[in-house]
């Protein structure tokens, strides 16, 4: 079945996780929807995992989790719009559960720049390639400026984390982002630099050396009591007084509090995360790097990578680089060497072309469409990567390859491996042997093991089964859905449709307002709009009817749809009513797609040489 586009997937997924009345929340990271529903119990799991566009739905963390890929932010915005959603709605229900509270913490306040952070830490690591070839100075201006680009976001971290903190805790962002602002004044950083003594009302406050620059755990943790402090300030100050009480009391409570409590505490526990991880690290670096390099998808997969990300940027903070993260690279890159392997292995076309898709994505450090796509359902190329995973994070891990700058973890990040600080060596060769022994290995592996199951699905073989177990051959003949004139596809001035995206079809350019079932089948997909219906014919057929073009603007406005999900029609039973004179009125073509999705399922799609058609006439036939 062709791709749907980014809007009607959102809709699509929108509605079958209960509708907007059944989400709490929704973020997405680099491939997933992050869903906080009110009743998980509510949403069709099933029905969603089924859509050819999507990947997978997982649910852990307290989120329910649609993977979609590398257009999640596409789909994500599409959601917003339809919705009316924002990244919060209603308060969300209690969950007594501390690691998925803390999990929904981690994930809510990192994702949104996690992006950014790669981009950067991406741009840091090429900049020290080019100081080490010589071809910039760290003295020259085109130098200086780039790396402030590459360090400004790291560097004032906590002002990104005090946004995003404070939408997570749903407290006012601006005045989280003055207190992080007091934290980071320059004339603060300098006296912490010194080691000045600072006192209020003659409490020593006690700040190290480094300042509140790049720090994560002190940021979260008064966001956090802001949210209290401000609450009870709305409750005791007159409603004429809030608008500047209110900031004024909170920040006058939470800068000097943050400052004599909650930033040393923060502080400390940040240090005693970094001593425990340098410990464990120390004990066994090879052991480390093992388990790393080994169960860090199966982390990925159930949420837990979240615990660990606090350590990775306290450790660039509190060292200046971290050997964590390096560890992971074998991980990443496993994936793609059993995903590589898979597509020279694998008979199926459509599997080879996701395999390959899914090696791209790993290797630049994108691995959800890998894992749920390739790997992990044929479950031993999975097995491989993590041994492949293990083995070079072992290697990586013993050799105490150090990671100096942040962002995602992929091929990208080896320029990173180069050192930033003088004194402080990089094992990068070991890095590099690392992450190719993982391909390698997964790579090997995958193609020894074999899989647990393959799809046959030559595009030569005859006995190939579509839709409901018809071989191919066959014709299905379907009717018009509308009465009006034959436009050409290629003719719909949306190129979702003209390029055959969607699949192979026709359109009409409708004179009478009445939508009719084209063949019988069942009723797959009605649009809460009313604007597109889907089917399924009993032969298997899916067709997609889009009444206009951009009609789903207009809200559900001017149609009337007869029929719900799951209905039974025949041939010619009406649809639904949509008002012509409406559509044009509101500036929307109402030309009618009539589109065969699965259409790279089927031998051919041919469409009659006509102009003019009245609905129930032969519009199209579909040859299996």
């Amino acid at each position: 079945m062709a791709k749907l586009s980014n809007r009607e997937l959102a809709i699509q997924v929108l509605e079958l996780v209960g509708g907007k009345e059944n989400v709490n929340s929704v973020v997405h990271c680099a491939t997933r929807l992050r869903f906080k529903l009110k009743d998980e119990s509510i949403a069709k799991t099933e029905e969603i995992k089924n859509n050819p566009d999507v990947i997978q739905v997982v649910e852990s963390g307290g989120q329910y989790q649609v993977v979609i890929g590398s257009r999640v932010s596409d789909v994500y915005n599409e959601l917003l719009e339809v919705s009316g959603l924002g990244e919060s709605t209603d308060e969300e229900k209690k969950d007594n559960n501390l690691f998925n509270k803390f999990v929904d913490i981690i994930s809510g306040v990192f994702t949104p720049f996690l992006g950014a952070l790669a981009g950067t830490g991406v741009l840091k690591g090429l900049l020290s390639i080019l100081l080490i070839t010589g071809v910039l100075t760290d003295t020259s201006g085109t130098y200086q400026i780039l790396y402030a680009a590459s360090d400004g976001l790291m560097q004032f971290l906590p002002f990104a984390v005090a946004f995003t903190a404070a939408k997570k805790f749903k407290t006012d962002p601006f005045i989280a982002l003055s207190i992080a602002g007091a934290l980071l004044y320059p004339s603060i950083t300098q006296m912490a630099g010194e080691q000045a003594p600072l006192s209020f009302l003659g409490i020593p406050v006690i700040i190290s050396p480094t300042g509140y620059m790049q720090t994560v755990i002190p940021i979260i943790l008064f966001v956090w009591l802001q949210k209290y402090v401000e609450k009870f300030m709305k409750k005791i100050i007159p409603e004429f007084l809030k608008i500047i009480l209110v900031p004024m009391l909170t920040i006058m409570i939470m800068v000097p509090l943050t400052f004599v409590a909650i930033g040393p505490l923060g502080t400390i526990i940040g240090a005693g995360l970094g001593t425990i991880y340098t410990a464990v690290f120390n004990f066994s670096p090879i052991l480390a790097g093992a388990v790393m390099g080994g169960l860090w998808q199966v982390f990925v997969m159930f949420g837990m990578h979240w615990g660990l990300i606090p350590i990775m940027l306290n450790n660039l903070t509190q060292y200046g680089f971290d050997t964590l993260s390096p560890m992971l690279l074998g991980a990443v890159l496993a994936q793609a060497g059993a995903s590589l392997a898979v597509a020279l292995k694998t008979k199926s076309e459509k599997r080879k072309a996701l395999a390959v898709s899914g090696t791209l994505t790993a290797v630049f450090g994108i691995t959800e469409p890998t894992v749920y796509g390739v790997t992990l359902p044929l479950k031993k190329p999975f097995i491989a990567a993590c041994v492949g995973g293990a083995v070079g994070g072992a290697i990586i891990g013993g050799a105490g390859v150090k990671l100096f700058a942040s962002g995602l973890i992929s091929i990208l990040s080896i320029p990173g491996l180069v050192s930033t600080i003088d004194g402080v060596e990089s094992n990068v060769m070991a890095g590099i042997i690392g992450s190719i022994v993982s391909i390698v290995v997964a790579f090997v592996l995958t193609l020894i093991l074999g899989f647990d199951k393959e799809e046959q699905t030559s595009d030569s073989q005859n006995t190939e089964k579509t839709g409901n177990n018809h071989k191919v051959g066959t014709r299905e003949e379907l009717v018009s859905p509308v009465s009006g004139e034959i436009v050409s596809l290629s003719e719909v001035k949306d190129e979702v449709f003209s390029s055959g995206a969607l699949g192979k079809g026709i359109a009409v350019n409708p004179t009478i307002g009445e939508l009719y079932a084209p063949a019988t089948g069942e009723i797959t997909t009605v649009f809460p709009t009313g604007h597109a219906i889907g089917m399924t014919t009993i032969k298997g057929t899916e067709i997609l009817i889009h009444i206009g073009m951009d009609t789903v603007e207009l809200e559900g406005k001017g149609f009337d749809v007869k029929v719900k999900q799951g209905d039974k029609v025949k041939q010619g039973d009406l649809l639904g009513y949509f008002n012509i004179d409406y559509i044009k009125e509101s500036g929307k073509p109402v030309v009618t797609p009539i589109v065969i999705t699965n259409s790279d399922q089927c031998l051919d799609v041919l469409t009659l040489d006509q102009s003019d058609i009245v609905a129930g006439e032969e519009l199209l036939v579909v040859v299996k």
